[in-house]
C-alpha cells in the first residue's frame, strides 16, 4: 500500500484534502477513487485512508483506520554529520533515516571543502527536510528524524547535551563495537568528520567537551560510510526491539 507523509492534524472519519506534492505523487501512480493509501503525520502511528475524489492539484481521500504501529529505535540515535562534498549528503540523510537515526546536525568543519552561506543553507535545509520524509515514508517510519540547522562545529561541541557523543576517529584506541558490547542500550551521539577527518585540535576540543573518541576498526571508512556502519553496529550490538 502506498505511504505518505502529510503534517496535517488526523482523526478518524475526516476528509482530507492532501498536499499538492502527494497529491501529484497519487496522480502519476494513477490511483483512483476508492483506492487505499496509508498516511502519516510524524506523531506516531498511521492511518488508512480511501481515495474519495480526484481533482486536478489536489487529491481528497477519507481517514478509515488508525495503527499505533511503529518502527523506532529503542535509544535515540543522533548523528553529527560534517558537510562532505558534493551530492554525498543526500545520501548520509536517506541512508541514516532507514537506519533509524532520531536527529540530524549538520556541522561545518575545519576541513569541510562545502561553504553555505545563509541562504544556500536555508536551502539545503529544505530539501534536506524532503529526503528525511521520503526515507521515512519508504522505510515504514511514522516519526520524522529531527534535523538541526547547520552549524559550526565549535559552537557546537561546546553546547551541553544529554546524549553521550562518540566522536569517530581512526587515532582512537578503543573500537567502538567492543565500548557498545560493554555499556545499556542508551542516547548516543555519533560525530563523523568530514574528508579529511576532524583536525587533531577539534577532537582534542571535542574530547575536551566529554566527547568519548571512539574507532571503527583498522581500515579508515569514507564520511559517507563511517557514521552509517557505526548505526549499523550499534543496532546489531543493542538490538532493535
Amino acid at each position: 500500500m502506498p505511504r505518505f507523509y502529510c503534517p496535517d492534524a488526523m482523526t478518524i472519519g475526516m476528509e482530507l484534502a492532501l498536499p499538492e506534492q502527494v497529491s501529484h505523487h497519487i496522480q502519476v501512480l494513477r490511483l483512483q477513487p476508492g483506492a487505499a493509501v496509508t498516511l502519516f503525520n510524524g506523531a506516531g502511528g498511521e492511518y488508512t485512508a480511501s481515495i474519495t475524489r480526484l481533482e486536478k492539484k489536489r487529491v481528497h481521500v477519507e481517514l478509515k483506520t488508525f495503527s499505533a504501529r511503529e518502527a523506532e529505535l529503542p535509544y535515540a540515535l543522533m548523528l553529527a554529520q560534517a558537510l562532505p562534498e558534493a551530492g554525498k549528503m543526500d545520501w548520509i540523510i536517506e541512508k541514516s533515516v532507514e537506519l533509524g537515526v532520531t536527529a540530524i546536525q549538520p556541522l561545518s568543519a575545519q576541513r569541510c571543502v562545502v561553504r553555505l552561506n545563509s541562504e544556500r543553507a536555508e536551502k539545503k535545509q529544505l530539501h534536506w527536510q524532503g529526503i528525511i520524509n521520503a526515507a521515512a515514508e519508504q522505510s515504514g517510519r511514522n516519526r520524522l528524524a529531527q534535523l538541526a540547522p547547520l552549524n559550526d562545529f565549535n559552537s557546537w561541541i561546546a553546547q551541553s547535551d544529554l546524549h553521550k557523543r562518540v566522536l569517530l576517529s581512526p587515532r582512537a584506541q578503543q573500537p567502538l563495537s567492543d565500548w557498545a558490547r560493554h555499556q545499556p542500550a542508551q542516547a548516543v551521539g555519533l560525530m563523523v568528520g568530514p574528508e579529511g577527518g576532524f583536525t587533531e585540535a577539534e577532537e582534542n576540543l571535542a574530547v575536551a567537551n566529554g566527547a568519548l573518541m571512539l574507532s571503527m576498526g583498522p581500515r579508515i571508512l569514507r564520511t559517507e560510510t563511517a557514521g552509517l556502519s557505526a548505526m549499523a553496529a550499534l543496532n546489531a550490538i543493542w538490538g532493535e526491539m
